[in-house]
C-alpha cells in the first residue's frame, strides 16, 4: 500500500500507483473515517465484483463522508446483491457482438479493441462488471487475428481502444497496436475511451503522448468524468499534456443517483471541462448491469435535468443524453426539446 504520507502521489510512477490501489473494504473506511457499519455489506458485495481505488483518486474524496460523490462511485453496498427485474449480466448485448477474442463490433464503421482486461478503478455501476475478460485477453498470434478481422472489413473507418481501460496496457504495446493500425489504409481514425487518466493523473506521460500520437491516424480520447470534484489540479495538468500533445479531448458521465443527478452537479461538471479544454459528449443513463439498480434516475428526471442544462449553457456544453440498446445501430437519444413538454416538465420539477 503507498500512502500519501510516504511519497506525495506527484512522485510516484502511475505503474506503482495502479499496483498500490486500495482493495480492502476495511482499509477504505479506515483512511476516510468511515463508519464500520459499512464494512460487512462492503466485504459482502465486493465478493463478485472487487473493491480498487487508486491513491490519487482516494485523495478527492471527503473524509467523513459516506455521500460524497466519488466515494459512492466505488464503495461496495448491500444493494449490489439484490436482484432487480431487467438487471442482467450483459444489458448491452456485447457478447453476441464479440466477433471474435478482443473484439467488440457493434456498429458500423467502427469497432472496439479490449485492449487491457483491468482498471484502475472498479466502478460500482460498470456495464461490463461480468464482462468475459478471459477470454479476451489476448496472446501475441490472436492480436494479429484481431488485425486481420480490421484489414478484412474495409468499411471500418474508426478504431475504438477500450476495455477494461486500455491505458493500463503499457507504453510499448499501444505503440505497437497504433502502429499496425496505422498500416492499415482505410483506418482514419483512432479513438481512446479511458478513466485512467481521471483517478491516476500520473498515468499521462511523455511515452504514452509518443505511443497514441507518433502516427498519421488523429486521436480523440474520451475521459470517463462523472463529478466536478474529480477535476482536481493533477487532472488538470494531465488535460493540459494531452492537448499540447494534439489529441482532442471529450467526455463521457453516467447520471447516477446520489452523485450527479442534480442541476448543480451537472452544470458544475460541464463548466469545469469547458474550462479545461473537454467538451461534453455523452451523459448516459444507466445501463441495467446486474448489481447496480440503486443508480438508477427516471428518464423523467434526466430529460428535465438536461432541458434545464439547454437554457443555462451554450450548447457545445450540454452532453448528448443517450441510452445505448442492444441490438441498436448506434447509441439512441432520449427526447430533450427547448419547446416541448419535456421543458415545462424540468421547469416545474426543479
Amino acid at each position: 500500500m503507498i500512502h500519501v504520507s510516504s511519497a506525495p502521489v506527484e512522485s510516484v510512477s502511475w505503474q506503482s500507483l495502479l499496483a498500490g490501489s486500495i482493495t480492502d473494504p476495511a482499509e477504505l473506511l479506515r483512511r476516510l473515517g468511515l463508519s464500520e457499519d459499512l464494512l460487512a455489506p462492503a466485504i459482502a458485495a465486493s465478493g463478485s465484483f472487487a473493491l480498487r481505488v487508486p491513491e490519487p483518486y482516494l485523495s478527492r474524496m471527503r473524509p467523513g463522508d459516506p455521500n460524497d460523490p466519488l466515494l459512492r462511485q466505488v464503495l461496495p453496498l448491500g444493494e449490489e446483491l439484490v436482484d432487480q427485474p431487467g438487471y442482467v449480466t450483459d444489458p448491452l448485448g456485447e457478447q453476441h457482438a464479440n466477433a471474435r477474442p478482443g473484439i467488440i463490433h457493434k456498429y458500423h464503421g467502427r469497432l472496439l479493441l479490449v485492449v487491457s482486461a483491468g482498471c484502475a478503478v472498479n466502478c460500482r455501476y460498470c456495464f461490463r462488471r461480468h464482462f468475459p475478460y478471459a477470454d479476451n485477453s489476448l496472446s501475441t498470434s490472436e492480436w494479429q487475428d484481431a488485425l486481420d478481422y480490421i484489414r478484412s472489413d474495409t468499411s471500418i473507418a474508426e478504431v475504438i481502444y477500450s476495455g477494461g481501460d486500455p491505458l493500463a496496457a503499457n507504453d510499448r504495446r499501444l505503440a505497437w497496436l497504433t502502429q499496425e493500425i496505422a498500416a492499415i489504409p482505410h483506418v482514419r481514425r483512432l479513438r481512446v475511451h479511458t478513466r485512467l487518466p481521471v483517478v491516476i493523473p500520473q498515468r499521462v506521460t511523455p511515452a504514452l503522448l509518443d505511443a497514441l500520437c507518433g502516427t498519421r491516424l488523429p486521436v480523440t480520447m474520451v475521459l470517463h468524468c462523472n463529478h466536478a470534484n474529480e477535476l482536481d489540479r493533477e487532472l488538470a495538468d494531465a488535460v493540459r499534456r494531452l492537448r499540447n500533445g494534439g489529441i482532442t479531448l471529450l467526455n463521457q458521465a453516467v447520471l447516477l443517483r446520489g452523485v450527479n443527478d442534480s442541476l448543480g452537479a451537472q452544470m458544475a461538471l460541464s463548466e469545469s471541462l469547458g474550462d479545461h479544454g473537454v467538451l461534453p459528449y455523452y451523459l448516459h443513463v444507466l445501463d441495467q448491469v446486474k448489481g447496480a439498480s440503486h443508480f438508477h434516475v427516471p428518464d423523467e428526471q434526466a430529460i428535465a435535468l438536461v432541458g434545464r442544462m439547454m437554457i443555462r449553457l451554450p450548447g457545445f456544453l450540454v452532453p448528448r443524453l443517450v441510452r445505448e440498446i442492444a441490438g441498436e445501430p448506434g447509441k439512441v437519444p432520449l427526447p430533450v426539446s427547448l419547446g416541448g413538454t419535456e421543458l415545462h416538465h424540468a421547469l416545474r420539477t426543479f
